[in-house]
């Protein structure tokens, strides 16, 4: 049944508003998804597509409200670049067009892929593998999509796998269409228009809110925080057991080493997370230290129409109310200001806020996390930190350990974030990363990391710039210093090999680099010379003291 279209003068509540947009079999499965968010948000199908859908919504905008739209492939393309609201587009997974070829496979051993604009390059390699016969095509608009069908047709093709308007052409022409599209895919769309939509709400002033994170949606979880090291599984393994508690839990760690990270993952390993929908338990984040004390309350607690001078007709909720049957995690709360503390522990002993300005109890379900970097024995030994607040936080303890002391840890991580630095930078990694990574350890595992894993992840993007500008040039430990001088500045000498030790030797390469350059140089010791930043008579000279004048 079709929802009323309310105005925004009448409408019930604040509850975000999100309309869906599809003309194909792609509604159906809108439709599915829909009674999973019914109560997070008011939802509404728009069965157009095209020039007809654009020119439907820029009328209902002109009167109501719409946070976010929801469409997909071409149709959620147009869109997206022609409407004054956001539009999600969803996406099929990787995974989704694996499982649809393999749907199709069993159908016919010949396979159209029509896709969007875009080819998939990838599929060239999994075809390979699998031994499938597939043959991509594109488009642009309609009727270029069925021409592209047709062709197909009188190629021989039986199956062709695509989006809503792809299959429904390719059934029209008398062939079997495969739906690329999973409820996985579409549900995820879902999360993103919802979590845009409250987004939206905080920008436009319903939920003004500065220090919130740009999510109420825990995007990490427990696999997040990588490191085989005894330090990291006892880390993990406390994770596990605190997610089955809704008792508060204190996080400790130096900057860098993953608090929020911490705190996402307990909230995402929850029993009543699993295999639900994450915007149902929202998670929110804020600084206790970014803002004034005054602010920071009514951001926490909400306030009353009239409460003071600029508060918001109507009043606004706070932070704990946007996080019920969820969790707030309280960023810095070492920093947090001593009356507001006082405030905390009620909320925390009697389950309710009061908003500024009110009189009423609210009642509030929500778990409460706190981080600091911070030392809070010492804080309260000074009378900072309220000794009962803090053994109210802190009923359940986790200690994060920086990086120096589990460097065993130290060259998978900085592997995996170079993979991934690369990645973004549409680069594949050098089939030698891995061992060039093991070779460049020493000198990593040397370094104090004083910023801990964020800084190794900060310095691993680096580096991904100068690997992805120079696709030949090796990972040395040459280079690693040439591109983050403060590894070479912070003595790590001591903790190099002996041959390594010299000041003159950190900036020459060793005989393993140059065998690496070499062998992607495909023996040309001109470019590798280049690459390692020496001359060719340096070169010569390395080889030969090495007593290897002839490597290749």
């Amino acid at each position: 049944m079709k929802r009323p279209a309310y105005r925004d003068a009448d409408r019930p509540s604040d509850k975000p508003v999100i309309w869906t947009v599809s003309v194909s079999r792609l509604s159906e499965l809108f439709r599915d998804i829909t009674l999973e968010f019914d109560e997070l948000a008011d939802i509404e199908p728009i069965h157009l597509g095209f020039d007809e859908a654009v020119r439907h919504i820029r009328e209902r905008l002109a009167t109501e409200r719409c946070d976010a739209v929801i469409s997909a492939g071409s149709n959620g393309a147009y869109l997206k670049s022609r409407l004054p609201v956001p539009v999600i587009v969803a996406r099929a997974s990787g995974f989704d067009v694996m499982q649809a070829l393999a749907r199709a496979r069993k159908l016919t051993p010949r396979i159209g892929l029509i896709t969007y604009q875009e080819t998939m390059p990838a599929l060239a390699e999994f075809q390979q593998m699998f031994g499938l016969d597939i043959v991509q095509r594109t488009y642009a608009t309609e009727e270029d999509a069925r021409a592209q069908v047709n062709d197909l047709k009188a190629a021989g093709i039986k199956a062709i796998v695509g989006a809503g308007l792809i299959t429904d052409l390719a059934e029209e022409a008398g062939l079997q269409g495969v739906f690329i599209y999973s409820s996985a895919s579409v549900r995820q769309a879902f999360e993103d228009a919802l979590e845009l939509a409250r987004l939206t709400q905080l920008e436009s002033g319903r939920w003004r809110s500065l220090p919130v994170a740009d999510t109420l949606r825990a995007r990490h979880h427990i696999n997040d925080l990588r490191g085989e090291s005894p330090a990291m599984e006892a880390v993990r393994q406390s994770i596990t057991l605190f997610a089955r508690s809704p008792a508060t839990v204190l996080i400790q760690g130096e900057t860098g080493t993953g608090k929020e990270l911490a705190a996402q993952a307990i909230h995402r390993a929850h029993p009543l997370m699993q295999g639900k929908v994450q915007a149902a338990h929202p998670f929110v984040a804020v600084n206790c230290g970014a803002l004034a004390e005054s602010l920071l309350e009514s951001e926490l607690f909400g306030y009353e129409e009239g409460a003071f001078t600029g508060s918001r007709r109507g009043g606004r909720a706070g932070l704990f109310e946007a996080a019920n049957r969820g969790t707030l995690l309280l960023d810095e709360i070492g920093e947090m200001p001593l009356p507001l503390q006082t405030r905390l522990l009620r909320v925390l002993e009697e389950r309710e806020v009061v908003r500024v300005g009110g009189t009423r109890p609210i009642p509030v379900d929500v778990r409460i996390i706190s981080a600091t970097h911070c030392d809070l024995d010492a804080r309260v030994r000074e009378g900072r930190f309220r000794a009962d607040l803090y053994y109210r936080l802190g009923v359940l303890r986790l200690q994060l350990p920086p990086l120096r002391e589990r460097r065993e840890d130290i060259a998978a991580l900085a592997e995996w974030h170079l993979k991934h630095a690369l990645a973004a930078l549409d680069v594949r990694p050098h089939a030698n990363l891995h061992a060039e990574i093991a070779h460049c350890a020493p000198l990593l595992g040397a370094y104090a990391w004083p910023g801990n894993v964020r800084e190794l992840r900060n310095m691993m993007e680096r580096l991904a710039l100068f690997l992805a500008a120079e696709p030949l040039q090796a990972l040395t430990p040459a280079l690693i210093q040439a591109v983050a001088p403060e590894i070479a500045a912070s003595g790590i000498r001591q903790a190099m090999p002996a041959s390594s030790s010299s000041p003159v030797a950190l900036q020459e390469p060793a005989l393993p680099d140059i065998r690496t350059v070499l062998q992607r140089c495909g023996g040309n010791r001109a470019a590798a010379a280049r690459q390692l930043g020496i001359s060719r008579t340096t070169l010569w000279r390395k080889l030969k003291e090495a007593g290897e004048p002839e490597l290749p």
